[in-house]
């Protein structure tokens, strides 16, 4: 089978519309992918899981002194509640997280900048917080050409305490702090909700090691606001592509598609995934994940969450076919990481977008029109290509074993604490 950019360009506008965690719309993507998979003679089937999420009934944020105005923000989901009727704190920037900064933020709202780290989060509230703020966006945004996303607090954050948390765009933070903004009037009413997300799953019986299991991963949600095509309907796009070619062409190993939902609320799609087939986790050797792609003005990219060897590998591959890409070993911030903590190797993929005219993740400027089929089909041609010398090499080429330096970066990215010592 011939990669088609043009037919994956197709399937990448069928799907190319908001579909966040748990909506009617993530389910008709999640069919529509179904159906593009039974057409090829497949039985591909959903597998549910539930999502703790968070109604914001109430969220309000004021400037009282030295002048009075509302603002319009968003609370975060399963943040800290404040009292009925809101409450009234001084205001500080907390432009760092260093022992000045933070012994000045005992009992007082904090504006931060950019999004708060669960490592800065568990600072900011050992130092009695009454709540913070994050910002989004730039200082040259336009309202009217720019949306305010809803936040949620993660689990890793919750574990440490809740206080009230809002987010703003950041030209109204800008305005707040310029104006010499001392005490703030906060409301925020919260209520913990939960809703339902599917994977999508079929697999292909490998024709010879049909016990060593090669799982082939993308997520297929999108944030608010975002149509997704880059991030990620283009890898959902890709792995479908790479089913064909297996369809037509038979590993020797077993080889198990997984569309991933929920992924943008904390790969919670493939936490679910290798939390349901725990118990055969031995017997999955690899994991490929192809996340972002397609970027006109974009680069080629591939992630090692593995053995370093894994890099030289791709290297040579890619020399060998004439392929352009930049290869690193480490961990990427998507759905390969849940099974490198389950202790499965894994290759990342995807095209970056390269300067700041194209690397609009998480917003509504993430158009189909910055991506093309030829863009599509560069970064699958390589994929299939590097996907099948290593399903049906004679000998695995990639050691089933993490080396402590990507242990240590998958221990940091989610946050477990270390195990005590005898």
């Amino acid at each position: 089978m011939k990669v088609d950019g043009n037919r994956q360009f197709a399937l990448l506008e069928k799907i190319g519309f908001v579909r966040v965690s748990g909506s009617p719309e993530e389910l008709k993507a999640a069919n529509i992918l179904m159906d593009e998979i039974k057409a090829m003679g497949l039985e591909p089937h959903l597998e549910p899981f539930e999502v703790s999420y968070g109604k914001v009934n109430v969220a309000k944020f004021a400037v009282t002194e030295p002048y009075q105005k509302e603002y319009t923000v968003t609370g975060y989901r399963l943040a800290g509640n404040t009292a009925k009727g809101g409450e009234e704190h001084e205001l500080l920037y907390l432009e760092g997280y260093d022992d000045v900064m933070l012994q000045k933020a005992k009992g007082k709202f904090v504006i931060v900048n950019g999004r708060l780290t669960v490592d800065d989060y568990k600072k900011v509230y050992a130092a009695g917080i009454a709540g913070f703020m994050t910002m989004g966006g730039t200082v040259i945004d336009e309202v009217e050409k720019t949306d305010l996303d809803t936040r949620t607090m993660r689990d890793s954050m919750r574990e440490v305490g809740t206080v009230p948390a809002f987010h703003i765009r950041m030209t109204d933070a800008l305005e707040i702090l310029k104006s010499g903004a001392t005490k703030v009037k906060i409301e925020l009413d919260t209520e913990p909700t939960t809703h339902t997300s599917n994977n999508v799953v079929v697999t292909i019986p490998g024709t010879e090691k049909p016990e060593e299991i090669v799982d082939v991963g993308a997520h297929y949600d999108s944030v608010e606001f975002s149509s997704g095509v880059w991030d990620n309907g283009a890898g959902s796009v890709t792995i479908m592509e790479m089913l064909r070619h297996f369809v037509e062409n038979p590993p020797k190993r077993t080889m198990r598609f997984i569309w991933f939902g929920s992924e943008e609320l904390g790969l919670l799609g493939s936490h679910a995934y290798v939390k349901q087939y725990a118990d055969e986790m031995s017997k999955h050797i690899f994991m490929i994940n192809v996340d972002v792609g397609g970027s006109v003005l974009g680069g080629n990219m591939a992630g090692c969450t593995s053995d370093e060897s894994l890099c030289k590998y791709i290297e040579y591959l890619a020399k060998e076919v004439g392929y352009s890409t930049s290869v690193r070993q480490g961990i990427m911030s998507s759905d390969s990481v849940p099974f490198a903590n389950a202790g499965v190797p894994a290759l990342n993929f995807g095209r970056g977008g390269r300067g700041p005219g194209m690397g609009f993740m998480h917003t509504r400027y993430d158009m189909i029109s910055l991506i093309s089929p030829e863009a599509l089909q560069v970064t699958t041609e390589f994929a299939v290509y590097a996907a099948d010398r290593l399903v049906n090499a004679v000998v695995f080429p990639v050691p089933r074993q993490l080396p402590q330096n990507i242990v240590e970066q998958v221990d940091k990215y989610l946050n477990k604490k270390p195990e005590k010592k005898a």
